[in-house]
């Protein structure tokens, strides 16, 4: 065997072991143990909708906010949450898509909102308005702010939340728990820890928590 293949093998040898180091870290920041996989979903911070007292179904959505297919799944979504009420612990998270012009202002405007307690009042404010702030060139943030103002917030404090370096950050990290999940698209759903693969109506949600909820 000459130097030069010698050489060549094992620069190849090297390579393929780098390749097989990487796979290997990949997949050990993807939670596999149901305790890892509870704790990614939920976090302490996590917006919950509704809470059960038993724990016993936990419903998680990854939204964006300006995504059609969230839009469409909405009002499935509150006549689900109207119907089990606090039977059910329902969890929303931050998923914002970079292609989506003001993904990531209507989620900051959200979790400035969450701030003063109107999470909730906030969540729904926005995809009642979707059609008309969504999919928009310009910046949303003024529209956003008159929101804010219907709703009682203290605007001054809205204003310098939104734009806080905090309120990224905590956008930022719903989304990369997403990520480390698998999400590649919203809505996502989980429940009771387990990705939801069938397409979000009120009925195909309805019968995995029933599902849950007997089992």
């Amino acid at each position: 065997m000459s130097t030069n293949l010698k050489v060549t093998l094992g620069i190849v040898a090297v390579a393929l072991l780098a390749v097989i180091a990487i796979v290997v870290v990949n997949r050990n920041d993807t939670p596999t143990s149901p305790a890892a996989v509870a704790s990614t979903l939920v976090r302490t911070d996590s917006h919950r909708l509704s809470s059960a007292a038993d724990g016993k179904v936990t419903v998680v959505e990854f939204l964006d906010f300006e995504c059609e297919s969230c839009l469409a799944a909405y009002p499935s979504v509150e006549k689900l949450r109207a119907e089990y009420g606090n039977r059910i612990t329902y969890v929303v998270r931050y998923f914002p898509i970079a292609s989506h012009p003001n993904a990531y202002n209507a989620a900051h405007a959200a979790e400035a909102a969450a701030r003063q307690g109107k999470f909730e009042p906030f969540y729904k404010k926005l995809f009642d308005t979707a059609t008309g702030w969504g999919h928009q060139q310009q910046s949303q943030a003024a529209v956003f702010e008159t929101y804010a103002q219907e709703l009682g917030l203290d605007l001054a404090r809205f204003k310098t939340d939104v734009a806080s370096a905090e309120v990224a950050a905590r956008v930022k990290a719903d989304a990369a728990d997403g990520e480390t999940l698998g999400v590649q698209g919203t809505p996502t759903f989980f429940i009771n820890g387990t990705k939801f693969e069938e397409r979000p109506t009120y009925e195909t949600l309805k019968a995995a928590i029933d599902k849950s909820l007997t089992s």
